[in-house]
């Protein structure tokens, strides 16, 4: 068959989803639209399909269709499909994790600093998914099969914070569109070095994987390249030689806020890949020094938290919205942060 599939991933920090256009052979049957991707789609099963129909994910023509759409000639379909298949077997383990909330349809995890969301190279056990299906493993949802958790996005392994989990394939399909269509809310507090002149902003940037290091992203001058992405952000508190911010997230590309607070000469505290675990703003003194080092001993990670989380409830609608507290480490160096600022005369 003369059939173009042409497949986009998209895996970042907050989306976690793939999108494939399709164009209908001109020899093509009148088949369901449903039947007709499940052939063309490999290891997707019905369910889902239907699922992103019914969620609006399934286009035709620039139009949404139902499932039981005809599909014809020279059709050009557009699928939204969340979490990519992976190509290993992911087997339960008795990870521990912090739930904020559940229901039958989604669960809200705490995500401590350090636990990596989903298994990859380098970590293919020992992940917040490896515990979601230990958790998961005896528990039937309410059509009396067994619960399965889907990762609607992710966070980085050293952020900390709010984690979304659908427990059907039906809310995760009705998620991934609101995560695609930027109505999911996101709030992160951030600590970044330096001071700002201005008490808010938005940096807009497309990012790509920088050329010299493929584990960070980068801000790419050319508008072709890489993937547009939006923070904004807000100081809540200055103490000095950093700051801490409040960046709202419109889009959620991979290390997005750590890339863009690099771009505009802010990196994260203590966030190495982007340079910022040096003391970059401030004297040159040794006890200055060694009140920096104690900071990054207390926080061992870029200060990133993902304290706010809304969205709609893919069964009842209703608006759900959760606030995490500052994690302890966070906590603590910001502690010591305002108690400098205070003490010091030679803050500017």
């Amino acid at each position: 068959m003369n059939q173009e599939i042409e497949e986009l991933q998209l895996q970042g920090d907050s989306e976690l989803y793939e999108h494939h256009r399709i164009t209908v052979d001109k020899g093509q049957a009148m088949l369901r639209v449903d039947k007709y991707l499940q052939m063309r789609l490999e290891g997707v099963s019905r369910t889902k399909i239907q699922a992103a129909a019914k969620a609006g994910c399934i286009v035709v023509n620039d139009k949404p269709a139902k499932s039981n759409y005809k599909v014809k000639p020279c059709d050009v379909i557009s699928v939204l499909l969340p979490e990519p298949p992976h190509d290993f077997e992911v087997l339960p383990e008795p990870v521990p994790f912090d739930i904020a909330y559940e229901d039958e349809d989604v669960l809200v995890v705490d995500k401590r600093p350090g636990l990596v969301v989903h298994p990859g190279y380098g970590n293919f056990t020992g992940t917040l998914l490896n515990g979601l299906l230990y958790y998961f493993q005896d528990k039937k949802g309410r059509d009396g099969n067994p619960v399965v958790p889907y990762l609607v996005h992710r966070i980085d392994k050293d952020t900390s914070g709010l984690l979304l989990i659908a427990k059907s394939e039906e809310a995760q399909v009705a998620l991934a569109k609101q995560f695609f269509d930027h109505t999911i809310e996101r709030k992160y507090n951030a600590l970044v070095w330096g001071g700002f002149d201005e008490d808010e902003g938005t940096v807009i940037g497309n990012l790509e994987r920088s050329p010299q290091d493929r584990r960070i992203m980068h801000v790419t001058d050319d508008p072709e390249r890489g993937k547009y992405a939006v923070t904004h952000w807000r100081v809540v508190e200055r103490f000095g030689y950093v700051t801490l911010l409040e960046c709202v997230l419109e889009t959620g590309r991979t290390h997005q806020i750590r890339a863009h607070m690099q771009h505009i000469g802010h990196p994260l505290f203590n966030d190495a890949p982007y340079g910022g675990n040096r003391i970059l703003k401030g004297t040159t003194f040794s006890k200055y020094k060694q009140f920096v080092d104690n900071c990054f001993s207390l926080l061992p990670r870029q200060a990133l938290h993902a304290f706010i989380l809304g969205f709609e409830h893919p069964s009842t609608g209703q608006h759900m919205h959760f606030e995490s507290p500052m994690p302890a480490d966070m906590s603590a160096v910001l502690t010591k942060w305002r108690t400098y600022a205070q003490n010091s005369t030679s803050l500017g």
